[in-house]
């Protein structure tokens, strides 16, 4: 039998092999930790803790990229003081473009810099700050599917002069895990915060609705009142109320706050509060509005309330109104629909001013209706508006008065069919039913 010959293998080549499959070992295990959480904090210091292992370094750093500031932001920066990490959390960022760190997240390509201070891109002023000293560094760009996340950096390898180039390949092999750690740790915290979201927006909504009258309708005497509102997201800024006031009068309110979402729910409560607090005992529409104004005067500058507020006489069909700043309301009778745009006021929670107020007499069949302006600013999917004057030809051919103001915002849903809602719709119609009071 032919003896085979002995292969020897030099021990520098074994060892360079045992270190290679100990760096792979390694990154299996970042790969694990990487699967275990997503706490982006937790995650980030970890990982990095290991990649220093790895790479038998002193120190290393990870900056996230601030899409809102476009800066580089220190978010760990890990080596032999703690307190390095806030320092340089606190006192440094960087523009893309600056230093080694902004080069490689502007060129999207890695670095290994062998001696830092002979590099003309190097940034001296954190070392500076905190009496480290940089020798040699490797910076790794960290990319994700949406983009730039940021730069990895590892600093100072121990036991020699420098880092080489299998270390920058292991670096960012290790890089590539954290880029998708991070991005996926990114997503989880956004869909938590949109669930949290979701469920305070909710409640809001919940909140909001209970500051409305029970019922959409209300009727004493002669007179019945009815509402319909709908919010273009969970919450809106439309308003509207129904009291009887301390001299057995109805008070009926229709309003749009500026602004959408939660701010302006928050000013349509305080708006509601008001309200009730000073229609009850108020003589007219004008002193309850004088009184209002008065009140939100102090609102946070940009809010105000357009409003048509009435008072109306249950056995009469006297009706007496006062307008800040409001659209137009419609008169129907079995005869014509007549726009009525009447003297105003400018809206409320601007500047003090009077109010005036005009008397309209209702007869038997008679009703008013008043909106806002989400109702004929509605756009179908081609960007068209449906503007005032459609609304009135619809209500004009609309034989059968019963139920108009839900005809109309089925009307409005038809025409803005595929398209988004821009704005809440809200209606409320008065009629004046006749025969005797109750």
């Amino acid at each position: 039998m032919t003896k085979r010959p002995e292969i020897t293998i030099p021990e520098n080549y074994l060892r360079n092999i045992e270190k290679k499959v100990e760096d792979l070992k390694s990154l299996i295990e970042i790969s694990a930790v990487i699967s275990s959480t997503l706490n982006l904090n937790e995650l980030i210091t970890i990982v990095m803790e290991k990649g220093k292992k790895i790479m038998s370094a002193e120190a290393c750093s990870i900056l996230l990229y601030n899409k809102e500031t476009k800066k580089l932001e220190f978010e760990v920066a890990l080596c032999k003081e703690d307190s390095t990490s806030d320092l340089l959390k606190e006192k440094v960022s960087l523009d893309i473009g600056q230093g080694i760190a902004g080069w490689v997240a502007e060129n999207k390509k890695p670095l290994l810099i062998e001696d830092a201070k002979t590099d003309k891109r190097f940034f001296h002023e954190a070392d500076k700050l905190t009496g480290f000293t940089t020798k040699s560094l490797i910076a790794s760009p960290l990319i994700g599917r949406s983009g730039l996340i940021g730069v990895a950096e590892i600093m100072n390898p121990t036991g020699k002069a420098h880092f080489s180039s299998y270390d920058a390949e292991i670096f960012q092999t290790l890089c590539n895990h954290v880029a998708v750690s991070i991005e996926n740790a990114y997503f989880h915290k956004e869909s938590i915060q949109r669930e949290k979201l979701k469920q305070e927006l909710e409640i809001a909504a919940a909140v909001q609705k209970s500051f409305l009258p029970e019922s959409p309708v209300f009727q004493k005497g002669n007179i019945s009142v009815s509402a319909v509102n709908i919010s273009a997201s969970k919450v809106g800024g439309d308003v509207y109320d129904f009291i009887e006031t301390a001299d057995g009068r109805i008070g009926a309110l229709i309003g749009d706050v500026s602004g959408k979402g939660v701010s302006a729910a928050l000013y349509m409560a305080k708006i509601i509060c008001d309200f009730r607090y000073v229609a009850r005992t108020a003589d007219s529409p004008a002193v309850t509005f004088s009184r209002m104004n008065s009140l939100l005067s102090s609102s946070p500058r940009g809010m105000f309330l357009t409003a048509i507020y009435i008072m109306a006489d249950a056995s009469s069909g006297d009706i007496y109104v006062s307008i800040a700043g409001h659209p137009p309301f419609l008169w129907i009778s079995d005869k014509e629909v007549k726009v009525a745009d009447l003297l105003s006021g400018p809206p409320l929670g601007i500047f003090e001013a009077e109010y005036p107020v005009t008397k309209i007499t209702l007869k038997k069949g008679d009703s008013l209706v008043f909106l806002t302006d989400g109702v004929f600013d509605a756009k179908n999917k081609n960007g068209d508006r449906i503007g005032f004057a459609k609304i009135v030809e619809f209500v004009n051919g609309q034989k059968d008065k019963r139920n108009l103001i839900e005809k109309i915002v089925a009307y409005v849903e038809n025409f803005s069919k595929g398209s988004d809602r821009a704005d809440d719709l809200t209606l409320m119609e008065v009629t004046m039913l006749g025969g005797d009071s109750k």
